[in-house]
């Protein structure tokens, strides 16, 4: 029953996700620059995690093991950054439907990718016929909502 919950539980952010990006239009319209709208947003997302953090975690974090980790484990806050900013910048042009059917066939390839080859210390689990069928089911998917 549990991993039931954490998949409602999934699919709960994923409908309030999708509100995310007219909603970080509507600010970047206001503010004038679609990377005004996405500091703005990480601005407020960054002081939420430290409320969170403080109350929850004090002395579990700190600055010496944030800063043992690999150079390239702080390129997940680029990637961040670029995800808030292309939904300002793309969801409006393509529709919410569309930019994140887009998002998902992104994320299944890139974690396709990083299946196959255990990136990141993942465990390894090689690309198969099923899994290329999946991916293009969700292409075929984007191509349905573009057209539809």
């Amino acid at each position: 029953m549990t991993g039931f919950l954490y998949m409602l539980a999934a699919i709960a952010i994923g409908m309030m996700v999708a509100a995310q990006p007219p909603m970080n239009a509507v600010l970047s319209q206001a503010v004038g620059h679609p990377f005004g709208a996405t500091a703005i947003q990480i601005f407020v997302a960054f002081g939420l995690a430290v409320v969170v953090l403080t109350l929850t975690a004090r002395d579990r974090v700190t600055l010496s093991a944030a800063l043992s980790v690999p150079w390239w484990v702080w390129l997940a806050g680029v990637i961040g950054v670029l995800y808030v900013a292309s939904g300002v910048v793309i969801a409006p042009v393509t529709g919410a439907l569309l930019y994140f059917v887009c998002i998902v066939a992104g994320q299944l390839l890139g974690a396709m990718a990083m299946d196959h080859f255990g990136a990141f210390g993942l465990q390894v689990r090689e690309v198969s016929l099923l899994r290329v069928g999946g991916f293009v089911l969700v292409l075929t998917g984007a191509l349905m909502v573009l057209h539809g």
